[in-house]
């Protein structure tokens, strides 16, 4: 889920729709209303968020200090006009990068995942992968973060848009146990409405299937009330 920040409407609505387009949950808040939210958000609804992207205001900066004291997701602002002093400031203030606009979603999704692996050191497939007969399991598998299907032994998967972001997320937190919950509000937002969790067991169930018949193993392991681990 990515949280959207800014005191107009078109903007937060605009961006909301292209994210949705890719089928990746947001929600967004006005500059006032988002920092009263952020002192009180449970853990849970911190951990769902995988970017904060931040428009146009004067109290951003601020905003940047307070995320960073609750969160390790990317923080990305926009910026309406081109401006070094002002990128310069919003950079030492702790936003993670700066970003004219327009700019295509896919590119927010592609920035984000690079600052995710730069800061929280994640490490890339094929290098935490178990090798099995001279290629690696997570080689075989490929994943890009940015709206494009995953890639087995090159060849695209196809994904329904919900699968791929369950997949995107699983390999993300490889070896780490998600609960369905967890799964649910990265995927669908920790304020839907009108859908149950009980959806990701079928989009789960239906993930493994086909990455099973492509790769002639299930790279996901469910165990029941506990949740989901991406094994590779």
């Amino acid at each position: 889920m990515y949280f959207l920040v800014d005191p107009r409407d078109t903007v937060n609505a605009g961006y909301k729709a292209s994210f949705e387009r890719e089928g990746i949950s947001s929600f967004a808040l006005m500059p006032d209303e988002f920092l009263s939210w952020l002192r009180t958000a449970s853990r849970t609804d911190l951990e769902a968020i995988q970017g904060f992207l931040l428009g146009d205001f004067e109290e951003r900066a601020k905003c940047a200090g307070v995320i960073r004291k609750q969160s390790r997701a990317p923080i990305i602002a926009l910026a309406d006009l081109r401006s070094l002093e002002q990128t310069v400031e919003l950079l030492e203030a702790g936003i993670d990068d700066v970003l004219p606009k327009p700019v295509h979603v896919r590119e927010i999704l592609a920035r984000s995942e690079a600052i995710w692996r730069r800061v929280n050191g994640a490490v890339a497939g094929a290098e935490a992968a178990e090798e099995t007969g001279g290629e690696t399991r997570a080689d075989r598998l490929k994943v890009f973060h940015d709206g494009r299907d995953p890639e087995i032994d090159g060849v695209p998967l196809s994904l329904p848009r919900r699968e791929r972001h369950i997949l995107e997320y699983l390999v993300r937190n490889r070896g780490r146990r998600l609960t369905k919950s967890q799964v649910f509000n990265v995927v669908y937002g920790v304020y839907s409405n009108g859908v149950e969790e009980s959806v990701i067991e079928g989009h789960v169930s239906k993930l493994r299937k086909k990455l099973a018949e492509r790769l002639g193993h299930d790279p996901i392991e469910a165990k029941r009330y506990m949740g989901y681990t991406y094994i590779g």
